[in-house]
């Protein structure tokens, strides 16, 4: 049967806001010619987000259509997403930054295991991430927030409510500044301010909030990257006698009967947490039977993320709703801790909370309620506020928390699906009760402080944020990865962005996920010519 073969001198696998990272900075900086391949389908152009969102509140339509691939359910699974741009398509644009003890916890708190890396190493690419994607932001107290340039753009204005709140954390000796975050506060790379009127969910109808199809679409344009979508990488396959990665074999959804072979120099993996895991471990052969670029048997090992605890307090204040709700304070006091006797950090987050008190056409007895009666309810009922809190508190995870071949399962072109297994490590484990109860002691704080009183609490059992499956590191029996995000076994194979990480942090990770990507497209682009 007649092979189609598509060559290129990259070839990076997967097409989320980890593969924009690396193709921009690649396209930007060298001559090389670029192929992306993307198992789902295009995602929907900006112009028609406000449509779909309207169907979305009015019928209760998934407004995000076509990202997902029928037969790729996994159980467990997190952050579920298929499509050109990714899951970032439709995320919530939180963009905090790791902390220095992220990448030293063996040096800091004397367990588990030091990143390869140092803050100081990604410090550059973190700020190259923001002013890729657009960030938004404020310094905090630089002993919690270090960082050595300004964010590229100012922050989002805190709202009338967030501001009061921000009042009331600093009263019980709690600093918070406003969230950083991938919406643009003025104008920015051709793309407007953000409106604050609360549309960002479930995407932003106006392009106010980066996500990788803007990437995507400026590389199309200019020429400069070929996306394949609708294009399904079943293996990588080697040279024969030697350990370099010479293709990948891949089925296209629109011609499924005609193979599809990828050649190029350089292979990049980015295909997120779960399916970077996936495709390495399901390119087996007699030579690699446990797949690529696990000499170590730690391809799928130690997946990571991070729980939360959430809670509603009641505060005798007036917050008034409908202004930029999404948007929050954040602390990183309680991540940067120091040395512990226990490994108990975690992060704080503020928001308004306005349930229950926004303005209303009927009262309780349903009178109609109009004009000066309308705004005496809603005066009456903001008179009593209520503020959301929530910390993310780091999970480290055990080696058994992993990814690993199902072999009842099967996607359709009958390759064993993954199967996901999370397990905390054992000082997590032993912690996690007493975690849980210092950050609910720091609620019950906040509420008294402010003269209020905690009214619920919940504690998620999932872990958000994953990464991990093909973490970093300095020995190859122990890790995937270098630093630098190459395998240890293949020397033109690497991995980039959330499957690398050592660790989750207690903050959401996709800027992290972003600056090493980046990281990884420095050393990935010394292979070629500048650009002149």
């Amino acid at each position: 049967m007649s092979r189609r073969v598509v060559e290129a001198d990259v070839v990076i696998i997967g097409s989320g806001i980890s593969a924009a990272m690396v193709a921009e900075k690649l396209a930007d900086e060298r001559n090389c010619k670029i192929v992306v391949v993307e198992a789902g389908d295009e995602s929907d152009p900006l112009p028609t987000r406000a449509g779909l969102r309207r169907r979305f509140l009015d019928y209760g339509e998934s407004p995000w259509r076509n990202d997902h691939l029928d037969g790729y359910d996994v159980a467990a699974m997190q952050s579920r997403s298929m499509q050109v741009g990714g899951l970032a398509m439709h995320w919530g644009g939180v963009t905090p930054r790791f902390s220095p003890e992220d990448f030293r916890i063996r040096t800091v708190f004397g367990i588990y295991d030091d990143w390869p890396i140092s803050y100081d190493d990604l410090e550059p690419f973190y700020q190259e991430a923001e002013e890729r994607i657009g960030v938004a932001g404020e310094q905090g107290p630089a002993e919690l927030d270090p960082r050595s340039k300004p964010f590229p753009q100012p922050a989002l204005p805190l709202s009338y409510n967030l501001a009061l709140l921000q009042r009331w954390a600093a009263k019980a000796g709690v600093p918070m500044w406003s969230q950083p975050s991938a919406k643009n506060s003025v104008r920015y790379q051709d793309r407007p301010a953000c409106c604050r009127n609360d549309t960002c969910f479930p995407a932003c109808p106006i392009g106010a909030k980066y996500s990788p199809d803007f990437t995507w679409n400026a590389l199309r344009r200019s020429g400069r990257v070929e996306l394949l979508t609708r294009t399904v990488v079943r293996r990588l396959d080697c040279d024969p006698g030697s350990a370099r990665v010479a293709s990948a074999v891949a089925v296209s959804r629109d011609r499924p009967a005609e193979p599809l072979e990828l050649r190029a120099g350089t292979f990049v993996v980015a295909a997120g947490y779960l399916w970077s895991s996936h495709l390495l471990l399901g390119s087996r052969s007699s030579r690699f039977p446990d797949g690529l670029a696990n000499r170590s048997g730690n391809v799928g090992k130690y997946i990571c993320g991070h729980r939360n605890i959430n809670a509603f307090v009641s505060l005798p204040m007036e917050l008034y709703p409908g202004l930029n709700e999404q948007h929050s304070l954040v602390s990183k006091q309680f991540m940067r801790s120091g040395a512990a006797p226990r490994y108990i950090r975690h992060d704080l987050r503020v928001w308004e909370s306005t349930a229950g008190q926004s303005p209303r056409l009927r009262d309780a007895d349903g009178k109609l309620l109009l004009g000066d009666a309308l705004l005496a309810d809603w005066r009456q009922r903001a008179a009593v506020g209520s503020a959301r809190v929530r910390s993310y508190y780091d999970v480290l995870p055990d080696r058994g928390s992993e990814i690993t071949l199902d072999p009842a399962r099967r996607t359709p072109w009958g390759d064993p699906l993954p199967r996901l297994s999370w397990r905390d490590a054992k000082e997590s484990a032993e912690l996690r009760l007493l975690t849980e109860a210092r950050i609910t002691e720091l609620f019950d704080h906040l509420a008294k402080v402010g003269g209020g009183k905690v009214v619920s609490s919940r504690v998620d059992d999932f872990q958000d944020h994953p990464a991990g499956g093909c973490r970093m590191g300095a020995k190859p029996e122990t890790s995937v990865t270098d630093g630098w995000g190459r395998t240890h076994d293949h020397e033109n194979l690497f991995v980039v962005g959330a499957p690398t990480c050592v660790s989750a942090s207690c903050a959401n990770g996709t800027l992290t996920f972003a600056a090493l990507s980046l990281r990884s497209a420095a050393e990935i682009g010394r292979a070629f010519p500048s650009r002149a």
